[in-house]
């Protein structure tokens, strides 16, 4: 049995590396570092269908930059 949590994101970049991510803690905000930042989700009521089955939907809200 795999007990991996997937969450499906929204919004944000489009060159984010994947749309389905594994969630660390289910129901906390998601960072997501891309080029020398952080783009940040929050999950949402709502879910998906995917290919990898019915998913929470977590959606962009900010970026963040990485000092330096």
């Amino acid at each position: 049995m795999n007990d991996t949590v997937k969450a499906l994101l929204e919004g944000g970049p489009r060159d984010l590396p994947a749309r389905i991510v594994a969630v660390t803690t289910p129901g906390a905000d998601l960072k997501i570092e891309l080029r020398n930042g952080y783009e940040h989700f929050r999950p949402t009521p709502r879910q998906a269908d995917t290919e990898e089955g019915t998913l929470p939907v977590y959606e962009w809200w900010e970026r963040t930059e990485m000092p330096g």
